[in-house]
């Protein structure tokens, strides 16, 4: 185990400093949840290589469900406000968290942005994580599934490269897939190493583009909507 020295403090076990924080974003994490759980509110977190399609993915998701569910969106990047612009142009609220740096959204930076958010009448809330496959599949952020995008243009080999992430996936989305027959990329290898390293990953194959695999996207989520819902009454019913 690694150690840190200071004269000033003594010595730091830099693991259980580490074990600490999780400890503490996962208590967050659970007080997230549960909120969620009481407003009736889906809760997606979007992980994913830098440049993967997630903001492409939500643009297209809102125009699709527009008139059918109300969405809401927080966006996490290093810098720049770019990508709650471009939903806000979709018409629906977006909230910047800017990192200065942190690689990845905490649950803690999620309790803070969330009471200048609206939630009346929302049924799903996205949050857009910070580009990258290895930090932020240590952070819970209190969702109920957490969805990880790999863009056909980046390589069939990331679930062995970073299992971590896949090992907490849910839902596997494969983006830009108008571009399939321009890349050495299989679909089939890619969804044979994720279900390897996590044999529930559901994987869904779509082009935010052209289209393709979009309907089936949006089914997905108006059921995963409609379920928590129905459980939530169900649970109210029987109180």
């Amino acid at each position: 185990m690694h150690k840190l020295t200071n004269k000033a403090v003594g010595t730091i076990q830099v693991h259980d400093v580490s074990l600490n924080l999780l400890k503490a974003n996962d208590y967050i994490a659970e007080m997230i949840r549960d909120e969620m759980k009481e407003r009736n509110i889906l809760l997606l977190n979007l992980v994913s290589s830098p440049g993967s399609g997630k903001t492409s993915l939500l643009e297209e998701t809102i125009r699709r469900l527009k008139g059918r569910l109300n969405i809401a969106v927080l966006e996490g990047d290093l810098e720049t406000e770019r990508d709650a612009i471009r939903i806000r142009e979709q018409g629906v609220q977006a909230l910047q968290i800017v990192t200065h740096g942190t690689c990845h959204l905490e649950a803690q930076m999620i309790q803070q942005a969330m009471p200048s958010m609206n939630f009346e009448g929302i049924d799903i809330l996205f949050i857009e994580n910070v580009g990258n496959l290895v930090c932020p599949a240590s952070y819970d952020l209190g969702e109920d599934i957490r969805v990880t995008l790999v863009s056909c243009t980046e390589g069939d080999d990331k679930p062995k490269k970073y299992p971590s992430m896949f090992l907490t996936t849910d839902v596997m989305l494969v983006t830009k897939s108008d571009l399939l027959p321009y890349v050495p990329f299989s679909v089939d290898a890619l969804i044979k190493d994720a279900h390897e390293v996590n044999s529930h990953i559901e994987a869904l194959v779509l082009s935010s583009l052209k289209g393709d695999g979009m309907d089936e996207w949006i089914t997905w989520l108006m059921e995963k909507v409609k379920e928590k819902k129905e459980v939530n009454s169900s649970v109210t019913a029987s109180k």
